[in-house]
């Protein structure tokens, strides 16, 4: 059996026990569990890194619960604008999207943005235009609607604030950036990462977080690592979290551990950056710091058993 690591996350944020009834915590790791098993698979047959990060993420899209495709929040025009991204760690190669509304899988868009368009990055209504040159899967409206998701829209619409990906109403004082992600490393050595995300509920003006930003929200390296984050997207993009950590193992010598500890527990927090990410190195190590109250999480590694954590 040849070696491998994988990592999944769906989200970050103030996720706590006394706010998750018991059936709901449990429907998060049916999500969380499947989209892991899905790329395991992958990955124990002798697939690359890029198709088991792709498949998890598209699964973790499928998935109502989690902020992202089928589950994406609603904008201040009461519509869904999607992001997502993936990188290729052996050739660098990177693929992305911003502000898609119909596509039901947007990181299945990006990958073929990396592989076919030529380019990087793509948005917009444009964007949509060459997924339909591709035969990429569209969907109506419905098919993104969630009532959960639209009576979170509900409370906010009216006002000029915009919303992290809460479960309840403010009141209840939960906050989660609603992101979902997957690094990998596989039996041949390479790395991948990919994240996806529906963004903030009532965001206005087109907003971008970091998801779609290569360096920023995703970044794969065979040289160091492979990085998927989940957070306050602004801060994310201003830091450069998932290069900086790339670049502390790179030019500092740091140890992915090290180097995710500084990043995620020192640097984000002097300025207020609030979130996590998880992370896989050369050798299949495994790092998942978040500063936040929890991180829907799951991971295995060669033939160990699936790990999957919510809280701190």
């Amino acid at each position: 059996m040849k070696k491998f690591s994988f990592a999944i996350h769906g989200g970050a944020g103030t996720i706590l026990p006394s706010l998750m009834t018991a059936e709901k915590e449990a429907t998060y790791k049916l999500g969380l569990s499947t989209a892991l098993s899905i790329g395991t698979a992958i990955l124990q047959n002798g697939g690359s890194s890029l198709d088991a990060v792709e498949a998890a993420v598209a699964s973790l899209e499928d998935f109502p619960l989690f902020n992202a495709g089928k589950g994406a929040v609603f904008t201040n025009k009461g519509t869904h604008e999607m992001d997502a991204s993936i990188m290729d760690g052996k050739t660098l190669e990177a693929g992305a999207v911003s502000g898609v509304s119909k596509i039901r899988n947007p990181i299945k868009l990006a990958r073929i943005i990396k592989e076919k368009s030529g380019h990087v990055f793509l948005c917009g209504s444009e964007a949509e235009v060459f997924a339909k040159t591709q035969g990429v899967l569209f969907e109506t409206d419905d098919y993104f609607y969630t009532e959960e998701r639209y009576q979170q829209w509900q409370d906010v619409k009216h006002t000029d604030t915009y919303q992290m990906d809460h479960s309840d109403k403010l009141e209840t004082g939960e906050k989660k950036f609603g992101t979902v992600g997957a690094v990998a490393l596989d039996s041949y050595g390479n790395l991948a990462a990919a994240t996806s995300t529906g963004g903030m509920t009532n965001k206005r003006f087109g907003r971008v977080g970091d998801s779609p930003m290569i360096g920023a929200g995703t970044y794969a390296n065979n040289n160091t690592c492979a990085i998927s984050c989940t957070g306050h997207g602004e801060y994310f993009i201003r830091a450069v979290v998932a290069y900086d950590i790339s670049c502390l193992m790179e030019y500092k010598g740091l140890s992915l551990k090290e180097a995710c500890e500084y990043v995620v527990k020192d640097k984000l927090v002097k300025f207020g950056g609030e979130g996590g990410l998880i992370a896989i190195d050369t050798v299949g190590n495994i790092e998942l710091p978040f500063n936040s109250e929890g991180m829907y999480r799951a991971w295995v590694k060669n033939n160990e058993p699936m790990q999957i954590a919510i809280y701190k």
